[in-house]
């Protein structure tokens, strides 16, 4: 979305122009949850002068209850107003940043935390971390009591249209509501599972784009119910088909210069470009835990169902975990396609970052392109090509994570041990859940 540099007066005017009756101060927790203190217009002037009090203690992973007090700071520039009319008047917006009661940032704060790894990327002098992101989801049935079914909307696959795509005046809507928040959205389609979207929008730089992907997370569950669906970015919702993925691609930029190009380079990409790229392969399996965070995440990566497995990169083929897409000049860039719109957006820009950075500062020497299809190769052909996997399961890749120095720096004291906790405690009950396969396979066998 295109940044402006509001005002709190230009905010005031619009607001009581367009008769806003309520502000949204939104903000993210460690685990990707979009959190909101909703207070009338009245509250607007304690609100832009950065006076709004919240309990901390009540939010995940934030802080306890003997120090609860913290402030939201508004960014003017996410000011927007939602364009569906509310039943008791319409509805403004900010995103919030996450301060101490004595004024400091909050370590605990994913946006603030992605804000202090781009700080690092400019100290070696690059001014913006550019993220074109590809979120996919699924679109099931409601029933008559507005409960979510196990019903997907359609029987379509990859850019199939009506009668087969039954989502597609859903997905026109959603398109058409998030052009009215300033999204410029590249295209929309039909994936390959049946029910399941993708929506694009244009590059912007990290920060912008978190929001962006907030906010359409927020846009597509809303504009879902009114057609009496239910939008959900779980990454595998269902068994024997496609999961979700939300790729991630990424440049790095030098005033208006794209770091990526080289002209002369091979395959015209800079040395920053392989640098970077070296340090997204170096610290693939620990940012995993970051950028698939759920149980359900590890059901999405595995062979068979286009989603990338083994730790590898290609300028023409799609199955390695990172591919150089075709364009060059501006556009260049790298598309890393594990990700999962699970994630918290702001932690995963955060691991990825430094994982590229530290390939960059260390001069890493990328290893040889995989122009082969990388699932069709043998076990003893992917160890000799040294292309070794993904973690098959959250265990494996918080196990990889608390290894890495790199990746708990990109997250902070913080944020990382209440993020791995918080997943410990997942993976603890998850193992406790006996399934209907078990059920199915065991019961009456032994």
């Amino acid at each position: 979305m295109p940044k402006v540099d509001y005002t709190a007066e230009q905010i005031k005017e619009i607001a009581k122009k367009e008769n806003v009756r309520f502000l949204r101060l939104m903000f993210t927790d460690i685990s990707g949850m979009i959190k909101n203190v909703e207070v009338p217009i009245s509250q607007m002037d304690k609100v832009l002068d950065q006076k709004m009090m919240f309990d901390g203690s009540s939010i995940e992973g934030f802080v306890r209850i003997e120090e609860s007090d913290m402030y939201l700071y508004p960014d003017l520039t996410t000011w927007m107003i939602f364009p569906w009319e509310a039943e008791h008047g319409k509805v403004g917006r900010l995103i919030c940043d996450i301060y101490n009661a004595d004024g400091t940032p909050f370590a605990g704060d994913p946006r603030g935390n992605l804000k202090r790894v781009l700080r690092h990327m400019q100290e070696l002098g690059f001014s913006s971390f550019e993220l074109g992101p590809e979120p996919e989801f699924f679109l099931f049935q409601l029933d008559q009591n507005q409960n979510i079914t196990q019903h997907l909307n359609d029987h379509g696959g990859y850019f199939d249209f009506a009668p087969m795509d039954l989502g597609e005046n859903c997905r026109r809507d959603i398109v058409l509501e998030l052009e009215k928040l300033g999204y410029e959205v590249e295209a929309s389609h039909h994936e390959a599972a049946p029910g399941q979207h993708e929506i694009d929008f244009k590059y912007a730089d990290a920060v912008d784009a978190c929001d962006s992907i907030q906010t359409f997370k927020l846009v597509v569950k809303t504009i879902a119910r009114k057609y009496n669906l239910h939008a959900t970015f779980m990454p595998k919702p269902m068994e024997g088909i496609a999961g979700s993925g939300m790729h991630c691609n990424m440049s790095l930029f030098k005033g208006k210069e794209n770091a990526f190009y080289d002209e002369s380079g091979e395959l015209e990409l800079s040395k920053t470009a392989y640098q970077f790229l070296a340090g997204l392969i170096k610290h693939a399996r620990a940012y995993t835990a970051v950028c698939d965070p759920t149980v359900n995440s590890y059901k999405r990566l595995v062979p068979g169902y286009e989603a990338p497995v083994h730790v590898a990169w290609s300028g023409h083929n799609r199955s390695p975990l990172i591919r150089v897409p075709s364009s060059r000049g501006l556009s260049t860039r790298l598309e890393l396609r594990s990700v999962d719109p699970s994630a918290n957006p702001y932690l995963a820009l955060a691991a990825l970052l430094e994982a590229g950075l530290d390939g960059v500062q260390n001069e890493m020497v990328a290893p040889e392109g995989v122009d082969r299809n990388i699932y069709v190769m043998s076990e003893e052909e992917r160890e000799t090509a040294q292309i070794f996997d993904l973690p098959s399961t959250l265990h494996n890749a918080l196990k990889e994570l608390r290894d890495d120095e790199v990746m708990i720096n990109a997250l902070g004291t913080h944020i990382y041990e209440n993020f791995v906790e918080a997943k410990q405690m997942e993976w603890a009950a998850f193992r406790q859940t006996v399934s209907d396969w078990e059920r199915d396979q065991y019961l009456e066998l032994y």
